[in-house]
């Protein structure tokens, strides 16, 4: 069971890290196969990039700590230190996100009538993957990919909530 669980939780850090490396290159490829789109002039892109990259981060984070002290310690339990830290990123995190509607504005704004309208598109694209990332980390898991949690999922007919947001309420948040 143990080696499952190690498995698992590598998986899950691996992954995240895999997009956190993966998404920098194909922006720029996209970028700059598709100049009409402006991405890179627009700051709803950038913001919409970094909360992304920075929630993406955080999960990497998370994962492995629990990855890390599962082979260290013989422990499931997430360390109080990378909750704690979760936490107030949590509220960084809502912050980037209001800060990021408020850029969305000024790119309507101040591109008005020659708003790259494509550009402005993939920009909400990423803004709303980074929060359905934000909530799967932070609230409800919204993520089923393995059997057990797909028959969880049918036989409950509701969603879990996230393994972070269970940490929180074990520590008292």
């Amino acid at each position: 069971m143990k080696r499952i669980l190690q498995s698992r939780l590598k998986y899950l850090y691996t992954g995240e890290r895999f997009a956190i490396i993966l998404f920098i290159p194909l922006s720029y490829i996209i970028n700059y196969t598709y100049p009409d789109l402006q991405l890179y002039s627009l700051l709803s892109f950038w913001i919409s990039f970094f909360l992304l990259e920075f929630i993406l981060i955080q999960g990497t984070y998370y994962w492995h700590s629990k990855w890390k002290r599962l082979i260290n310690e013989n422990k499931t339990i997430t360390p109080i230190k990378t909750v704690k830290l979760l936490r107030k990123l949590k509220t960084i995190n809502l912050g980037i996100i209001i800060f990021s509607i408020i850029l969305f504005v000024i790119d309507v704004l101040v591109n008005y009538p020659i708003l790259p309208i494509s550009g402005l598109l993939i920009s909400g694209f990423i803004f709303i993957f980074a929060i359905i990332e934000f909530i799967n980390y932070f609230y409800i898991q919204l993520s089923y990919d393995n059997l057990s949690d797909i028959r969880y999922l049918i036989k409950a007919k509701k969603f879990k909530r996230s393994s972070l947001s269970k940490d929180f309420k074990r520590v008292g948040y």
